[in-house]
């Protein structure tokens, strides 16, 4: 049975968190297993994560494997320490000798692995290097092979921090939903699979009714809370999958797949229920809390609509149809 370190539950976290798992090949990752098997002088390195039950390999020179089980990975033993495990030769160490990657292919004699230990100390795999030939390594070349695991965990981090400000770029401040930009890319490749498929796609368009009036009167402070409240309820009576995105100022669309019309203006139905018992507290020395209500416009994927512009435009069409009619209301075109 492979070693488990006390902080295994903490480890499997963080390496979720850094959402690398069965990714593409990336140039950052490949140019340091080249340099690594460079350096060391040996045919074999690797970029190795161990999650529960296997150690896959986001970047490989040498080997055709993308991942092996956990039970056989010398870099499970790696990581159960902060220093460069070496291993000079694996048929004379008995915890390796009967080990499949030893006795069949890859062959393995010669193993080094520095473990990626993240900021917090986590330790989530190694870079490793690999002969089939039995040798050591001096200790100037374990400082360098450490070094070459710190770059790996530095460009893990890289990794992580783009993403979180690229989905931050993509996500309105106040509410968390997508902006106008994301939001129009997502629904413009749920349009294109969606005609391709002949799929139904519907569209709600959504803004909260004299939304102005709850400004002047209560204050913007309040109009935000107006917004934020009606994310909440947006969130909680919808899909969890569903798009949803914050257009500008009060106005909200909402992104239907596998939805016809009558569908579509069910779920609108159902969402001016929701916000009909929706309300926040109004300032101090208030009467009582301050509700509000929403108009909505539904527009369904046609065999005319060329793109999701189209679309969009139909459901706003639709929803200054509601607010003619006098407001919180649906109105499908």
């Amino acid at each position: 049975m492979f070693g488990v370190g006390l902080d295994e539950a903490e480890r499997l976290a963080a390496l979720r968190r850094y959402e690398i798992l069965d990714t593409p090949p990336e140039p950052a990752f490949e140019r340091i297993v080249r340099l690594a098997s460079y350096v060391m002088g040996v045919p074999i390195s690797l970029i190795s994560l161990i999650d529960e039950s296997r150690q896959w390999f986001k970047s490989k020179r040498g080997i055709n494997a993308t991942q092996t089980p956990r039970s056989m990975a010398f870099c499970t033993h790696a990581i159960l320490g902060d220093d460069v495990l070496v291993v000079p030769d694996a048929r004379a160490d008995r915890r390796f000798a009967d080990n499949p990657l030893v006795t069949g292919d890859p062959n393995i004699r010669f193993y080094a692995g520095a473990p990626l230990r993240t900021p917090e100390g986590h330790r989530l795999g190694t870079l490793c290097v690999i002969d089939r030939r039995p040798h050591d390594l001096d200790d100037e070349k374990r400082g360098l092979l450490a070094d070459l695991s710190a770059l790996v965990v530095d460009e893990l981090e890289l990794r992580r921090v783009n993403r979180v400000l690229g989905d931050m770029a993509m996500r309105d401040g106040l509410t968390g939903l997508l902006n106008r930009r994301a939001f129009l890319m997502q629904a413009d490749r749920l349009f294109v699979a969606a005609r391709a498929q002949q799929r139904r796609l519907s569209v709600l368009m959504l803004d909260i009714d004299h939304f102005k009036v709850i400004n002047d009167t209560w204050g913007h402070a309040i109009g935000d809370r107006v917004i934020v409240e009606l994310t909440l309820v947006l969130r909680a009576a919808l899909r969890k999958s569903t798009v949803i995105g914050r257009l500008g100022g009060e106005e909200f669309a909402v992104l239907l797949p596998e939805t016809d019309a009558q569908r579509a203006v069910q779920a609108a139905e159902r969402l001016l229920a929701a916000i009909g018992d929706a309300s926040v507290p109004g300032p101090n020395g208030a009467a009582g809390p301050v509700r509000f209500s929403a108009s909505v416009g539904v527009g369904s994927l046609g065999s005319d609509d060329a793109d999701f512009g189209t679309l969009l435009q139909r459901a706003d069409r639709a929803l200054y149809a509601a607010k003619q009619a006098g407001r919180n209301r649906v109105a499908v075109l």
